[in-house]
């Protein structure tokens, strides 16, 4: 079912260490109860693309935030602030992970909820939301879109990324659902299967789907980088994992 009537907003919630930072709402009109969906944003920013998404998640029946990241690195456009982060090495898995737990907490005080939560992230977004789900127990769904960095070397740690999220995979709390490009090489093929390995052996409930003829960023509309055939399908897979984990 789609809301066509949807209300959107901007809000400010208490993040990482009671920092305040923007978010983006958006919330279908009607009685509910609504699930929720938490936006995890790219390495590129809080952008467009991201705050389209929100709304997205709410024409097709969810309460969808999508919290702004990198609020701390200064105001400006969302391409500026996000090269700014980029060449600073990111930002934090520690302070992530509070400003996401802020965003869930918001989710879950809201007047109509149904009470269940899943997280959504692409890129730096999805190694975040598995990175989250293997941290925190408050969410009920993953979805993790090509996430990168999610099995790293030794050597590719750092005191922003301490711990490889794969390591934490016996601690995942929820269902997982992923999506890959098997031309990207930020996971390559050979990551995702490793990816999906421990969670195999984990015994963790996942569903893993590989596209060919697509990379890295294949949902991204804005981009020389979509497929339009293989995205459809994904929007679909997403929309189909959520109505299992979510929406009951």
């Amino acid at each position: 079912m789609t809301y066509r009537g949807l209300t959107a907003e901007m809000i400010t919630i208490n993040g990482d260490k009671g920092t305040p930072i923007q978010a983006y709402t958006a919330k279908p009109t009607g009685k509910g109860p609504f699930p929720g969906v938490v936006l995890i944003h790219h390495l590129p920013g809080w952008s467009e693309l991201y705050i389209e998404m929100t709304r997205k998640f709410a024409h097709n029946g969810y309460m969808a935030i999508c919290a702004n990241l990198y609020e701390r690195s200064g105001q400006g456009s969302p391409d500026d602030i996000g090269a700014k982060v980029r060449a600073e090495g990111g930002v934090p898995d520690a302070q992530v992970i509070g400003d996401t737990e802020a965003a869930v907490k918001w989710m879950r005080a809201q007047p109509g909820h149904n009470g269940k939560v899943g997280l959504f992230g692409s890129c730096s977004g999805g190694r975040h939301a598995f990175l989250y789900a293997c941290t925190k127990k408050d969410v009920d769904a993953c979805v993790e879109l090509w996430g990168g960095g999610v099995v790293m070397s030794k050597d590719e740690l750092n005191a922003k990324k301490p711990t490889s999220p794969i390591d934490l995979t016996a601690n995942l709390c929820c269902p997982i659902l992923g999506l890959f490009g098997n031309d990207d090489r930020a996971p390559s093929p050979e990551q995702v299967n490793e990816h999906e390995a421990a969670l195999k052996k984990a015994g963790k409930a996942h569903e893993f789907h590989r596209y060919d003829g697509a990379g890295h960023g294949f949902f991204y509309n804005h981009r020389p980088l979509y497929r339009v055939e293989q995205a459809m399908d994904g929007w679909n897979k997403v929309f189909a994992f959520y109505g299992k984990t979510l929406a009951k």
